[in-house]
């Protein structure tokens, strides 16, 4: 190596040990900002959408709001900034914002070559096609030659032209950095079929000018474990979202609500009691106040609370749990123990 390449890569390497120190101090300038900066959909109902008094609601955004109250005791002390999906990782990566939660799915690339850290999955999907009934199609299969209107910069776009490629079968992309200009190209008749994930599929539906006029078909070609992602090279602050996430799913397997966390606090159990911090040093341990995940919990509820409000049977979206009901209820959704 010349001196010129020595100097180059020395320069480099001290850029990066500068970048990875900074890094790890996302616990310690959230605190000294007083809010945690979230990033979130531009709108999607069910998951991060703003309603019409400008409230942020949804999955994604109640668990912004359970890692600010873990925090601070409060989960209003958010920021949210609303990502398309391709400014989500460049935020991210730029420290633009501390976590992302935005029906994300993880992948090896993005969980490498990315440099994210995923802290869960918060919500284990899979893409799908809606299509109009009028179409009389039934089965994806019957595809052939469609137009098919898809979000630029997403895994469904990748997903999309490998089911069509492994089926033999022809389609035309209309391929759209929105999700809302997406959902509008397919309802004013642009395109036969839209594709997303299939818990977006019954988001776009309500938003269409005539919602009984569209179905969602029965295939399910890609898994889409969808989770809250970080910055790689902050452990402490990866530990702090991911034991939320833990958190919320401990709660509902115990039986702790929105309603009864404080009379939980004095359960005979010493699980919940050391969940709820009134056994232990694991809030300390984190970084946290000892009580980090009740006031998490008062916040926004556990994870089947947030899971019905938001997308569940309490929703406009009426999404079975299936795969995201606990372990104990034959689900896939399980988290490690607090001890």
């Amino acid at each position: 190596m010349n001196l010129k390449l020595l100097t180059a890569a020395l320069c480099l390497t001290a850029m990066g040990a500068t970048a990875g120190t900074a890094a790890a101090q996302t616990l310690e300038e959230t605190k000294s900002r007083g809010t945690v900066r979230c990033g979130v959909n531009t709108g999607l109902p069910g998951f991060g959408f703003q309603k019409d008094d400008g409230e942020w609601a949804g999955l994604d955004v109640d668990y912004c709001r359970a890692i600010a109250a873990a925090i601070f005791g409060d989960g209003t002390k958010v920021a949210f900034s609303p990502l398309s999906a391709v400014q989500r990782f460049p935020a991210l990566q730029n420290s633009e914002v501390d976590v992302l939660a935005r029906n994300t799915t993880w992948t090896a690339s993005r969980d490498s070559a990315l440099g994210l850290d995923f802290a869960g999955i918060n919500y284990f999907d899979g893409q799908g096609f809606m299509v109009r009934e009028s179409l009389g199609v039934t089965s994806a299969l019957q595809l052939s030659g469609a137009t098919v209107c898809v979000q630029s910069g997403t895994t469904t776009e990748l997903n999309l032209a490998d089911y069509f490629a492994a089926n033999n079968l022809e389609y035309n992309p209309v391929v759209i950095e929105s999700q809302a200009d997406v959902n509008a190209a397919y309802d004013s008749g642009r395109c036969d079929a839209l594709t997303t994930d299939a818990s977006g599929l019954y988001a776009s539906r309500l938003e269409m000018g005539n919602a009984d006029e569209h179905i969602v078909l029965p295939e399910i070609i890609s898994k889409e474990p969808l989770g809250p992602a970080v910055r790689q090279g902050d452990a402490k602050w990866f530990d702090v979202v991911k034991w939320v996430h833990f958190a919320l799913l401990n709660a509902e397997e115990f039986g702790i609500t929105q309603a009864n966390v404080e009379e939980m606090k004095t359960s005979e159990n010493i699980e919940i009691r050391r969940l709820l911090g009134t056994e232990g040093t694991y809030g300390a341990d984190l970084g946290l106040p000892a009580d980090w995940a009740a006031q998490a919990i008062t916040a926004v509820g556990n994870y089947g609370e947030i899971f019905e409000r938001n997308v569940g049977a309490g929703s406009p979206l009426g999404i079975a749990r299936g795969q995201n009901a606990l372990w104990t209820d034959g689900g896939l959704q399980y988290a490690p123990p607090v001890r």
